[in-house]
C-alpha cells in the first residue's frame, strides 16, 4: 500500500508536466512566465506570474541571480534547483 498525495498536489504536478515542454519552444500564455529548472539538465516550465511575488519563489530567483546574474545560458530565466523541489514548491503555491 503506497502513500497517496492529496489530489490538488497530483493535479498541480500534472499541470506542470503538461506545461513543461520536451525541447519544444512555444508561446507563453498571458500572465505566465517560462522558466528553465534543473541543476544539470534544464527542463522548461510555464508558471503563473503571481508566483514571482511569493517569498519561497523569490528565494529561488535570488539563487538564480547569484549563480547566473543576468546572463542565463538557456536564453530565459534559469532556476538552479532540482526539478522535484521546484514541482513541490509550485504545487504548494498552486494551493493558495
Amino acid at each position: 500500500m503506497g502513500i497517496r498525495l492529496p489530489s490538488m498536489i497530483v493535479d498541480a504536478k500534472r499541470a506542470l508536466k503538461r506545461n513543461s515542454l520536451a525541447g519544444k519552444e512555444s508561446a507563453v500564455p498571458k500572465g505566465h512566465v517560462a522558466v528553465y529548472v534543473g541543476e544539470r539538465q534544464k527542463k522548461r516550465f510555464v508558471v503563473p506570474v503571481s508566483y514571482i511575488n511569493h517569498p519561497s519563489f523569490m528565494h529561488l530567483l535570488n539563487r538564480a541571480e547569484e549563480e547566473f546574474g543576468f546572463n542565463h545560458p538557456m536564453g530565459g530565466l534559469t532556476i538552479p534547483c532540482e526539478e522535484d523541489a521546484f514541482i513541490d514548491l509550485t504545487s504548494r503555491l498552486h494551493s493558495f
